[in-house]
């Protein structure tokens, strides 16, 4: 597909403060996406999709949320899964993979659970020959609107990479999300009782540990939410010149005075175009690192440092896209007084939407690994153990308490 036309961007920017404040979910607009071919944009040419470049679809990312930053963040899961087809041997289940997003199926996520630990309490059993699935998943972003959820699960000792169809009985998504921002992505709880699973669906996530895909995956999965977060720093540049061009009067000026000729308005205004712009090229230059180390990988010459550092090139944007956004759609409110925080104008969701992104994945955890790399040489791992203190720690600690 070509990027996404004006048209199509325009409807969805037009309609998304009204879906925010009375939590309609996008099922018509996420349904025309697909049917536009957001989804499949990635499936290479040899298989009858677009093949574009991942700056290519970054920037159609940045535009779509910048026309609503919910609909684009459904498609983080799906997007994800197709690029997971980059390090997938089989080739009869790469090709079932692109066949589906070419006929526009989406895929949602569902892989946090609510527990003290990270051990998985999903299950997947074989009875009787037939495997079947129980469990409870909790923001599942996507599957709301999913034909597939990509899930984990515990078997036969393992974790397990497991798709299901929601058609199948037993697969339940509701829309309990009760975070302040990202309101419609979908993000609810998904529950699995009994749900029979196709064994070609299951894979165990040691088979994928090549020492590429993990980096690969890691840094994609965080620039989507990247790529969304620009996007939400060009909507608020957006809509803080629609609010304040036509405007006719400035708090504390008698008579009639036009905000866009004020200089303070308009070095906000400044301030809020810098930060999306910054965050636009931050996000797509990480793209093109990912780029980069896929291209070797694919030409069968696969390089370890250039994973590495497209990976930690991902942790580096994080840490100019998310300040730089959420400080930008804070300051957002200085263009105009009281009637600025009016809640039909939804100016508010921008910062909000910004803000509850960010807490996915902590940036000082990331900002710490890009430190330890440059001084030390360690990778960054995910999920890494922290060390445990001695006895002695824990008492030093105590004294310096007292």
């Amino acid at each position: 597909m070509p990027d996404l036309s004006s048209e199509l961007l325009q409807r969805l920017r037009d309609g998304a403060a009204e879906r925010d404040r009375n939590r309609e979910l996008p099922r018509a607009e996420v349904r025309e996406l697909l049917d536009a071919g957001f989804g499949s944009a990635r499936v290479p040419t040899e298989h009858g999709g677009e093949g574009v470049d991942l700056a290519t679809l970054f920037a159609r990312l940045i535009d779509l949320a910048a026309a609503d930053s919910n609909v684009a963040h459904v498609f983080r899961g799906h997007l994800a899964v197709i690029e997971m087809q980059n390090f997938e041997p089989d080739a009869a289940r790469r090709d079932a993979w692109y066949a589906r997003a070419l006929a526009g199926d989406l895929v949602g996520n569902a892989q946090s659970e609510q527990s003290a630990t990270s051990d998985l309490a999903t299950t997947l059993t074989e009875v009787d020959g037939v495997l079947r699935l129980n469990g409870r998943k909790y923001y599942t972003t996507g599957s709301i609107y999913a034909d597939w959820i990509d899930l984990s699960a515990r078997y036969r000792g393992e974790d397990h990479q497991i798709i299901v169809s929601t058609a199948t009985a037993g697969v339940e998504s509701i829309d309990d999300w009760a975070g302040f921002g990202q309101r419609l992505t979908g993000s609810g709880t998904t529950t699995f009782t009994d749900v029979v699973v196709d064994p070609e669906l299951v894979r165990p996530y040691a088979l994928d540990d090549d020492g590429f895909r993990h980096p690969y995956l890691m840094g994609f999965f965080q620039l989507v939410l990247l790529g969304v977060v620009a996007g939400i720093g060009r909507a608020a540049v957006d809509d803080a010149v629609a609010f304040v061009q036509p405007r006719r009067r400035i708090f504390g000026y008698g008579g009639e005075a036009f905000p866009r000729e004020d200089p303070l308005v308009q070095t906000v205004v400044g301030k809020l175009s810098s930060a999306a712009f910054s965050a636009r090229a931050a996000v797509l230059e990480a793209a093109r690192s990912l780029d980069a180390a896929l291209d070797g990988y694919r030409n069968g010459t696969p390089d370890a440092e250039a994973f590495t550092r497209a990976q930690l090139d991902v942790y580096r944007a994080q840490q100019i896209v998310l300040p730089t956004v959420i400080e930008a759609t804070a300051e957002l409110f200085e263009v105009g007084g009281a009637s600025s925080v009016d809640t039909g104008r939804g100016l508010d969701r921008h910062w909000r939407n910004a803000r509850t992104i960010a807490t996915h994945n902590p940036s000082v955890q990331r900002q710490r690994a890009i430190g330890d790399w440059e001084l030390n040489g360690v990778l960054p791992l995910f999920n890494q153990p922290q060390p445990k203190a001695s006895p002695a720690d824990n008492q030093a600690s105590g004294e310096a308490a007292k």
